[in-house]
């Protein structure tokens, strides 16, 4: 029997956790948010770890992605998919991307 990758929303990742992008979903047919997240680097295999919460609402949500960090909404982070069999948590040594 099989079972499928466990799949998780960058938006669902919880604080200093990290994760493999597993891929950038897009709403649509011509989804330019999907497209620009891809062209920054959220391509498949690249880690990824959330770094902070904003505020209100918890948005944005601030991610690293190798040296680079980024702000993104909560609807530009939902968009990324993350493979639930890479996560890391800072005690298990997933501090750093």
């Amino acid at each position: 029997m099989t079972h499928a990758p466990l799949l998780l929303s960058l938006r669902d990742l919880p604080l200093r956790v990290s994760a493999c992008i597993a891929a950038v979903v897009p709403r649509s047919a011509d989804d330019q948010i999907a497209q620009r997240l891809e062209e920054l680097g959220f391509v498949p295999g690249e880690r990824v770890r959330v770094i902070a919460h904003g505020p209100l609402g918890g948005e944005p949500i601030a991610v690293q992605l190798g040296f680079t960090r980024f702000a993104l909404r909560r609807a530009e982070a939902e968009r990324v998919m993350l493979n639930g069999s890479s996560v890391k948590s800072p005690a298990m040594g997933g501090g750093q991307p």
